[in-house]
Formats: structure tokens, C-alpha cells, sequence
């Protein structure tokens, strides 16, 4: 849901574009990931976590790091089968050892154990589920400092409130109650120990303690990517209880033969805050951070400040929101 053109022609291939040092422009959008947003130092260990449909982010971000540091690794394994599956444990092993964690994978890695753990042990951790090279371009020509600063705006709006209510002029009246549970800010500033973040980032979330309600998503839900129509998802006490799109409850229902009930568990609610994004694109790591949209998670919550463990995090977008703090109507980012 970026910008991926911005001078309106058609896209090139980030491997074909060389400036005149020899780069490309993967190689650049590679730069800015791991010197700007994870500040990999020279003295520190870095490990580049990929599979075979994001070798070649993954490989832009290896050359990347070794210009930095002579300790970097690139790791490689089949696509999982949805997202929030664990990788191979050897692989989580390398995480768990690395200072700075890098993970251009097709399924998200990002509400795993193998993070929490790397995380846990101190790696400054960056996942970038579902990437594929024209995001990667887009999404790392941004300003994360302006990024940062929507982030900071909307915390202050939405933390400490006791109900959130969302709604949306497609039928969404959707409430949440954070309880105790802390609201998170993914910048795409990744430089103290033990943190984690989405890039592209951008985005205000919390995994709430309850919720009920109605929402309707119109923008990008896996497994349709954008959408044509509508998905309508029921509520009950923190639980999904009712889905209108027959592929998305039978990935529910696959999940559910694993754990149970929690595969509907009602995982997380954020905010999109990155002001560079313009248009849903169909890739949820995008288009959840476009800013003035809202995403609705179902899934494991375990990574972000919740309790339930299940292999799956799916996320849907709504285009048009608006959101109530305790009453009182959220100040959105707008596109730039």
C-alpha cells in the first residue's frame, strides 16, 4: 500500500536500476534498512533469515550487512504454510544467537516463539513477512522519523483509554477494552536491544483484552490479498465467532484443529501511521501500515502483549474508520 512510483512511471526491477557506485536500488533500500532502522555496528553479529520466494530481499539485505560488519550470515528455508508458523529450529537457534535479526520471508515470522525468543535474548529484530521487491523499494523511501512522530501523536490519543470503538461506513461497530495490556509503536527504529519491528513499518496496536462487535474489512485480508467486496467478522467476549468469506473461515478452521477456540481468538487492533503509503497494494505488511487505516488481527497474541499461542495471525484492513478513545474521536494520520 505504498507509493510505488512516485514519479508516476511504470516499476522497474530494483535489480536492474544501477547508480554510478554500482548499486542497485534494492541495494540501496537495503542500506537504509539495516544502517538507518537497525544501526547493525561493526562489532556486532548479524543474521538474514529468508526462503526461496524473498531471496532476493534477502540477499540485498546480506550484502548489506557485510558492508557493515564482517560477522553476517544468510539463512534459507522453504516458505511456511501460513503465517505465524514456527521456522525450522535450527533457524530459530541463529536468531536467537544474532545481534540484529532480519527476516524477508513469504509468511510472517513476526508472532512466532523463535522472535519472542531472539527478542528475549536480546537481538534487535526487523520482519518483513510477505515482501516482495516493489514494497521493499516503496516501503524503505520513507521518513521514519515523520513515521515515528505520527506513531508518538496517536499514543497519546489512544493509551490509557478504557474502550476503543471503531466504526466504519461499510457496518463496522467494533469495541475493544485494552485492560492492562500496553499499546505498541512499530517505527522502523530498531537500535536497542531486545526490540522488534515490521519493515515497512508504521503502525499504533494492542492486543486487547476483550472485545465485541461487528467489523467489516474492505481493504486486504489474507488469503484474498485486496479486496474486490467485503468480509464481515462477528465477535463474542474476545472470540470470532462468525466469518462471511468461506476461504478465511477455512483457514480459521484448519488452525483450530491445532488449538481450539484460541485459532479465533481476537489477536490485536492497530492503527496505520505511515504517511508515505497511498494504495493498498494486497500485501498486509503494507497495506496494515497505511496511515488513517485500521487492521484487526485473529490469532496468536502471545508476541505482542497477549496470552493465547496459535499458528496463525491473520490480519484484515478497513479503509475507512473512524475511532473513539473512551468517547472522543481519534485524530488519524493523513497520506502525504
Amino acid at each position: 500500500m505504498s507509493r510505488l512510483d512516485r514519479d508516476g512511471s511504470e516499476g522497474t526491477d530494483g535489480n536492474d536500476e544501477r547508480n554510478r557506485s554500482g548499486r542497485t536500488a534494492l541495494d540501496t533500500a537495503a542500506a537504509t534498512a539495516v544502517g538507518q532502522c537497525m544501526a547493525l555496528g561493526s562489532d556486532e553479529s548479524c543474521v538474514v533469515v529468508t526462503d526461496d520466494r524473498t531471496q532476493e530481499v534477502g540477499e540485498a539485505l546480506y550484502r548489506a550487512a557485510r558492508e557493515r560488519t564482517g560477522d553476517a550470515s544468510i539463512v534459507r528455508y522453504p516458505p511456511g504454510d501460513q503465517h505465524g508458523e514456527e521456522p525450522p529450529e535450527p533457524i530459530g537457534a541463529a536468531m536467537a544467537a544474532a545481534d540484529v535479526v532480519l527476516c524477508p520471508t513469504a509468511k510472517s515470522l513476526s508472532h512466532t516463539r523463535a522472535r519472542t525468543a531472539a527478542n528475549e535474548a536480546g537481538a534487535r529484530v526487523a520482519t518483513l513477512p510477505g515482501i516482495t521487491e516493489e514494497i521493499f523499494l516503496a516501503g524503505l523511501d520513507a521518513d521514519y522519523d515523520r513515521i515515528a512522530s505520527e506513531c508518538e501523536r496517536i499514543l497519546e490519543q489512544v493509551a490509557g483509554a478504557a474502550e476503543i470503538r471503531i466504526t466504519s461506513p461499510q457496518g463496522t461497530d467494533f469495541a475493544v477494552r485494552p485492560g492492562d495490556r500496553e499499546w505498541l509503536s512499530d517505527t522502523g527504529i530498531v537500535h536497542d536491544p531486545g526490540e522488534m519491528s515490521n519493515l515497512p513499518a508504521g503502525e499504533v496496536f494492542v492486543s486487547p483484552e476483550t472485545s465485541s462487535g461487528t467489523y467489516v474489512v474492505d481493504g486486504t485480508m489474507m488469503p484474498r490479498g485486496l479486496l474486490s467486496g467485503e468480509i464481515e467478522f462477528v465477535v463474542e467476549d474476545g472470540t470470532v465467532t462468525e466469518v462471511s468469506d468461506d476461504a478465511v473461515r477455512e483457514q480459521l478452521d484448519d488452525a483450530a484443529k491445532e488449538v481450539g477456540e484460541d485459532a479465533c481468538n481476537l489477536a490485536e487492533v492497530g492503527i496505520g501511521t505511515n504517511v508515505a503509503v497511498t494504495d493498498l497494494v494486497g500485501s498486509v505488511l503494507a497495506d496494515e501500515k497505511a496511515a488513517g487505516t485500521v487492521h484487526i488481527a485473529i490469532g496468536d497474541d502471545t508476541g505482542i502483549g497477549g496470552s493465547v499461542s496459535a499458528p496463525i495471525h491473520t490480519d484484515g484492513v478497513l479503509r475507512e474508520p473512524t475511532v473513539y478513545a473512551d468517547g472522543e474521536v481519534v485524530d488519524l494520520p493523513m497520506v502525504e
